[in-house]
């Protein structure tokens, strides 16, 4: 059921509102418990954009509501009906039962449009055209926006073991991502992560509005507890929303946590089934299935007048078992996607977070997406990107080594290679997903940052060359500086430090000559 009503709302997995279930019988579903998925009583402000004559077809608006504060909802005609308009109301309060127009087909069939539509969720809605994802879902998060980015419209994995924080990623995701609407779904989570994100989201402020961020989110909540058959239908339930709000023109997000629980419930209903299992018990269509799913995400030319653009951006959290990532569920879903950020175990102990391997994760939106970053980050920032990865790469080389003999052993210019891959790791890439200033990096604050980490790197080169002891340039005050830069929310500040390690001269140290 589709329409006014749906943001700021808390559904199951076959979209029964809890909050009403929770007012009608208690904490606990029972069984048989039907309720309507929008409240059918309630009238909302119906602003007409229609008029009697209007030669209409499937996705054309012809009335708007304000749904929230944050959330213009636009009332379309249903796909599949074309006609003139005979009937319609003027602007004013109504309920969603409401027959807010008549349309008549080349027929003569008369068509009531109501302030709601019903849509199979397994059916995905038509649209014109599908169009390249050529624009970037800034995410707020570093290790993403630098080294593996998402576009609008692209689709993601995050796959990880129990404990290296695939949920945490997704809520930050969910909260900073520069999408107009969330849907969320928590498909087979134990319900102590769902309750953190329900008790979050409605305090939490949107960093474009600075209104409660719920006011464009609508969530699914299938914990493991409630039966297997609605966890199979959440995330058709959660994209099937996220499809009707990318027909009105909205750029959508939609996380789905996890993928994985979502494939057990498939492989537990065939089995009941008495289907013939494939690898890992999982139903042998446990492939189509997921890229059906995945496929479903895009940026499309929506239906109707306008030439209106829509998106959904979909990323899906994979849980695979001991963290091996060539079990089935992770396999299937790396056939589809485009952007793989891979969590590790390792990475998490070390108490690095976010813990994405920046050797293992890779992204192939990024050609297309280059000049984007170009306009949006900086003109060098693809240049400080490259360098990054080569950084780290030889630091990954130089570790190995490390471990045999200690960093004391290596000669000077590999010594300085180490600090420059540790302030990029420690300084850049980790990010405090609870502290109000580090949660969130603008890309200016990303390419100042970066800028500064490349500006040290070639100091302690030139004043290493010119004779300075290392002991000496890592003793500076401006590696603390450095390490602060996360938790700057000035950005003059971070411009100021980069001036102050231009300045930085072998004059300022006592060399000892041999």
């Amino acid at each position: 059921m589709l329409g006014p009503g749906l943001m700021s709302q808390i559904y199951d997995g076959i979209q029964r509102p809890l909050p009403s279930i929770k007012d009608q019988v208690g904490s606990y579903i029972t069984r048989g418990l039907e309720i309507p998925a929008l409240d059918m009583e309630k009238e909302w402000e119906f602003k007409i954009t229609a008029k009697v004559g209007d030669i209409v077809s499937g996705g054309d608006i012809i009335a708007t509501v304000d749904e929230t504060p944050s959330f213009l909802h636009k009332i379309m005609i249903p796909p599949k009906i074309n006609g003139k308009i005979i009937k319609i109301v003027e602007s004013g309060n109504y309920n969603i039962q409401k027959v807010i127009a008549v349309v008549e087909d080349e027929n003569d069939n008369k068509h009531d449009i109501l302030g709601y539509q019903i849509w199979p969720v397994r059916i995905a809605r038509p649209f014109k055209k599908r169009l390249a994802s050529d624009e970037i879902l800034i995410t707020g998060q570093r290790i993403f926006d630098t080294f593996f980015p998402i576009a609008k419209g692209g689709v993601a994995a995050v796959p990880g073991p129990f404990g290296t924080g695939k949920t945490v990623t997704q809520h930050s995701l969910a909260k900073f991502s520069d999408a107009q609407v969330v849907v969320y779904v928590g498909c087979g989570e134990r319900g102590n992560e769902m309750t953190n994100v329900l008790e979050e989201f409605p305090h939490l402020k949107d960093p474009k509005t600075g209104l409660p961020l719920i006011a464009r989110t609508t969530m699914i909540a299938n914990t493991s507890n409630m039966p297997v058959a609605a966890r199979e239908a959440s995330v058709y339930t959660g994209v099937t929303m996220a499809e009707y709000i990318r027909d009105q023109g909205y750029d959508v997000a939609m996380m789905a946590d996890s993928t994985s629980r979502w494939a057990e419930a498939m492989r537990e209903i065939s089995g009941r089934l008495e289907e013939m299992p494939g690898e890992g018990g999982y139903p042998a269509y446990l492939g189509s299935k997921i890229a059906s799913y995945y496929e479903r995400g895009g940026k499309v030319e929506t239906l109707g007048k306008g030439n209106q653009v829509g998106s959904i951006s979909i990323i899906g959290a994979v849980s695979p078992p001991g963290g091996d990532f060539s079990e089935p569920v992770t396999q299937n879903t790396l056939r589809i996607v485009k952007a793989f950020w891979a969590l590790t175990k390792k990475l998490a102990e070390q108490r690095h977070f976010p813990a994405i391997s920046y050797l293992e994760s890779y992204t192939l939106y990024w050609d297309v997406l280059e000049p984007q970053f170009v306009k949006v980050f900086g003109e060098d920032f693809p240049e400080l990107r490259a360098r990054s990865f080569k950084l780290l790469q030889e630091d990954n080389e130089l570790q190995e080594i490390v471990q045999l003999v200690g960093p004391d052993a290596l000669p000077p210019a590999e010594q300085i290679t180490l600090e420059a891959a540790r302030l990029m790791k420690e300084d850049y890439l980790q990010q405090n997903a609870f502290h109000d200033v580090d949660a969130f990096c603008s890309p200016e604050k990303q390419y100042t940052m970066l800028n500064n980490i490349f500006l040290i790197y070639d100091k302690m080169k030139e004043l290493h060359g010119a004779g300075v002891e290392m002991s000496q340039i890592t003793d500076l005050d401006i590696f603390e500086k450095i390490a602060r830069m996360k938790y700057e929310e000035d950005i003059d500040v971070l411009k100021a430090l980069g001036s102050e390690i231009k300045k930085l001269s072998p004059g300022q140290f006592s060399i000892v000559t041999i």
